[in-house]
């Protein structure tokens, strides 16, 4: 016969007086973790005690019980109740939920102890969520959830952030099928149907680390640092019901603003705000545009005024900090440097008093009534305002009337003479003319690529990796006078004794300042072109501009060092090394025209030392590698960081690749072919960048992420090893 099951008994249960109880030496916690006691006791005032505690009699020497019970399992909860006796929050005979094991019982104190710590499971994140949104949804506010589990409210915000991810995305997670990170990234923007979409796009890619799922939900959207968003303000923007995507897991620099059509109008809007309250000057005209590229001015006539005066009021402010600063330096001269506190008014003297001789521009009436201004947005988001430019068709008759005789020879050269490449809007009867979201013309789209084969580089393409060679080349002439004054010459025996055509140098010398038709976005913000911005400024601060008289003594009189220095920038003002559509029917630069140019550009970049690197041109997504084909993107990481690295990516899709090489070639020095000096040769005899291939060592070395490198064939490791 079969045994009968073996009938389980429980021990009983009796509520004890508190002072009967004592701690058990059996008891196997002995690091403190989790809850403090402090925090424990508080949550046992508001809801009471939710588990009662293990205990066993206490026997004298006799075996005889004493009445008083040991607990070997509930110990932090009965140092929570000694602190709330303590504390006379609670009586010390108060009774308290026990289960009392039997002296006879088989089980020792210390099995209980581990069992009752080991057997629980602690919760899974999903479920505190949920419930913090449950008690959120009954009318607990977020402070008091906050106050009761002891956490702050920051953590309450995240947890019911989290809880508020797309219910499909919530059981993925629930599943193990992502991980905490990646679910804290689709809190970013609460629309779950692009939640669901883009983990549809990432679940099976090799890229879904937490920064490319934000990425791709806020690509749509516009940072709060951006210079847009910082001219509007975020609160007008939100007040104007935009809506705000923030970050509560990472510092997201003040989140993303999710509708960019209602930023641009409302920069546009406060733009043309600006713009109005500038025609009380009585100006010809007032072009507005949020982004002004580089060159805007070309071909325009720039007034010279005379700073306003100070009044007597500012004055005497003026005279009031001058006497401080220098009663403080003089105070604190003899001392090897001076306190922080004094260094620190010293520096609010200078700005105080730099603002005050910050003096607004007076032009003449005359001037005025034919020149216009130019109202858009800084680098850093702030309003800019340059005023004060002719265009040529404004110009009185009598100062246009005589033309230039080297017209044609200029024409030949590839850009128009004394015209202005930037073309504004019609000017309004007003006045004020408005231009919203006036950014350079993009890209023009790359046509079917056909991996296989390594076409040229497209011609748009050519057009802007020049210009930025024209620029680097300019602003390095501007700082070589030797090479300038040998280019000046070359130029001029050529023109003169006509040993060749006058047709294919490098140099528009009359000299005319050459725009650049064909440019990237990022052109007027990089180094060189605030490295000539700079330098520019600096001559016009000193040069008595406006005055023939006064600017010929200035020049009669200024040493051979400063004349050589501003020969040396105004001639790097006609540096051409732009690469242009040759036209066969005589309009522009000729075939030979151009070969020429471009050779006569290698032997002055191959003169003042040239290096694109230096220069700060970069392999970018935008500015190289998203605009050429998949085999040119290899071709870089393959010449940059060698074989075994290219073949890594070459399963890769075009974005993904171009994301990936942009990473790996930040920093090698690598240079696409049109920007490399043709005097820099390999020891294999082909031509490279300045620098470049420096960095193409062993693939073991390189930085590669992880999802290129888990599972690697045997043999792909070995074809790396032999790079």
């Amino acid at each position: 016969m079969a045994k009968a099951a073996q009938k389980v008994t429980l021990s009983p249960s009796r509520d004890i007086p508190f002072d009967k109880l004592v701690l058990s030496q059996s008891n196997v916690r002995r690091i403190k973790a989790g809850v403090s006691v402090e925090e424990l006791a508080e949550d046992i005032a508001r809801r009471g005690l939710l588990q009662g505690l293990n205990v066993r009699p206490v026997l004298d020497a006799d075996g005889v019980e004493t009445g008083t019970f040991e607990i070997p399992a509930g110990g932090r909860r009965f140092q929570a109740l000694s602190l709330l006796v303590k504390q006379k929050r609670l009586a010390k005979t108060a009774p308290i939920p026990c289960i009392v094991r039997d002296t006879a019982s088989e089980i020792l104190a210390e099995d209980d102890s581990l069992a009752e710590n080991m057997q629980r499971v602690a919760l899974h994140p999903l479920d505190q969520f949920r419930a913090f949104q449950a008690l959120r949804e009954k009318g607990q506010g977020e402070e008091a959830i906050a106050a009761a589990f002891f956490v702050t409210p920051q953590i309450v915000k995240q947890r019911l952030k989290l809880a508020s991810v797309a219910p499909a995305l919530l059981e993925v997670y629930a599943e193990d099928g992502m991980t905490l990170e990646q679910l804290m990234a689709f809190t970013v923007n609460p629309d779950h149907a692009r939640q669901a979409q883009v983990w549809e796009a990432v679940k099976n890619s090799w890229n879904k680390e937490p920064y490319a799922i934000r990425r791709m939900l806020t690509e749509t959207s516009v940072q709060a640092s951006d210079r847009r968003a910082v001219f509007v303000g975020v609160d007008a923007y939100e007040a104007a019901g935009g809506i705000v995507l923030r970050d509560l897991f990472q510092g997201d620099d003040g989140g993303w603003l999710e509708d960019p059509a209602l930023l641009d109008r409302l920069v546009a809007e406060k733009l043309q705000a600006e713009a109005e309250a500038l025609v009380s000057e009585g100006w010809k005209w007032i072009e507005v545009a949020t982004d002004l590229p580089y060159g805007y001015s070309h071909g325009l006539r720039r007034l010279a005024g005379d700073p306003a005066p100070m009044t007597e009021e500012e004055s005497a402010a003026h005279a009031v900090l001058l006497a401080e600063y220098r009663a403080l330096e003089e105070e604190y001269s003899g001392q090897d440097e001076y306190p922080e506190e004094i260094d620190a008014r010293l520096g609010q003297l200078e700005t105080a008093m730099e603002a005050l001789e910050q003096r607004p521009l007076i032009y003449d009436p005359a001037e005025i009534g034919r020149a216009g201004v130019f109202v858009t947005l800084d680098r850093d988001g702030s309003l800019a305002v340059y005023r004060g430019y002719v265009r040529p068709e404004d110009e009185p008759c009598e100062e246009t009337a005589v033309q230039d005789g080297d017209g044609a020879d200029a024409m030949g050269q590839g850009g128009d003479v004394g015209v202005s490449s930037w073309k504004p809007s019609a000017t309004s009867a007003g006045g004020t003319v408005i231009t919203s979201g006036g950014q350079p013309i993009g890209a023009d789209p790359t046509e079917d690529e056909d991996d296989s084969a390594l076409k040229p580089l497209p011609e748009r393409l050519v057009m802007e990796l020049t210009a930025h060679r024209t620029l680097a080349l300019r602003e390095a002439i501007g700082r070589s006078p030797d090479v300038a004054l040998t280019l000046l010459l070359l130029k001029l025996v050529k023109d003169t004794f006509r040993t060749s055509s006058a047709m294919g140098s490098c140099l528009e010398a009359s000299v005319r300042h050459v725009y650049m038709s064909a440019q990237a976005p990022d052109l007027k913000d990089s180094v060189v072109a605030k490295l000539v911005d700079e330098r520019h400024a600096a001559w016009e601060s000193d040069l008595p501009l406006g005055d023939d008289a006064a600017l010929w003594d200035y020049l009669a009189v200024l040493d051979q060092g400063s004349r050589l220095a501003l020969l040396a920038h105004c001639l790097s003002f006609g540096i051409n090394a732009l690469h242009e559509k040759v036209n066969p029917y005589g309009a522009g630069i000729s075939a030979s025209g151009l070969t020429r140019r471009m050779a006569h550009a290698d032997l002055v970049a191959r003169a003042v030392d040239l290096d694109m690197v230096e220069a700060g041109w970069e392999p970018t997504v935008d500015g190289y590698l998203n605009r050429v084909p998949k085999v040119r993107i290899l071709e870089a990481v393959r010449e940059a960081k060698g074989e075994g690295t290219a073949q890594l990516l070459d399963h890769l899709k075009k974005g993904e690749m171009a994301t990936e090489a942009e990473r790996l070639l930040k920093g090698s020095g690598w240079l696409p072919e049109v920007l490399r000096r043709t005097d820099v040769v390999a020891l294999d005899g082909e031509a490279v960048g300045e620098r470049q291939g420096e960095d193409a060592g062993e693939p073991e070395d390189v930085d590669l992420p992880a999802f290129l490198m888990v599972d690697l064939p045997d043999s792909a490791a070995a074809m790396m090893a032999a790079e």
